[in-house]
């Protein structure tokens, strides 16, 4: 049974409408591992994409870390305690990838290609289980909840108001 929102803040009610398709336990459970490996995969997939002979100018610049700026912004509109969160997050997946990248681009590639398909499976075997579709077929912006969401029950956890 989902908890009901004592706030109409933006934030509160995506995170409310996200649980609501994730009561089940074992779907949690598979979203704690699944939804950090997603979107390092998709950060890895973009850091494969090939960028101007321009990005050279500006260490790490790439297409992913765009989209992790692009990411970031969003968090903003959020919650400034999540998006310090996102921060920490988002580094460690760019340090992760940046370190497959070290390994050549089809490195990466390949293991971003694996990581997100068995992700994805272990996503709808634990959406199957619950019996509810996965939130982003309704709105793609919860590809971004989905982090969030997880970080909401630390901050919860240890006191932080998110």
């Amino acid at each position: 049974m989902s908890t009901p929102v004592a706030s109409n803040r933006k934030v509160d009610l995506l995170l409310a409408e996200y649980g609501s398709s994730h009561l089940n336990k074992v779907n949690k459970s598979i979203h704690w591992v699944c939804v950090p490996i997603i979107f390092f995969s998709i950060f890895g997939l973009v850091r494969s994409i090939p960028t101007p002979a321009a990005f050279d100018q500006v260490p790490y610049l790439s297409w992913a870390s765009i989209l992790l700026v692009l990411a970031l912004i969003y968090y903003i509109t959020l919650s400034l305690p999540l998006t310090l969160g996102f921060i920490l997050f988002g580094s460690i997946v760019a340090i992760g990838n940046e370190y497959f990248f070290s390994q050549g681009r089809m490195y990466l590639l390949i293991v971003s290609i694996l990581t997100f398909v068995l992700a994805w499976i272990g996503q709808f075997i634990g959406h199957g289980v619950e019996g509810k579709k996965p939130s982003f077929l309704k709105d793609l912006q919860f590809l971004l909840v989905g982090p969030a969401w997880l970080m909401h029950f630390i901050y919860k956890k240890i006191g932080i108001r998110y």
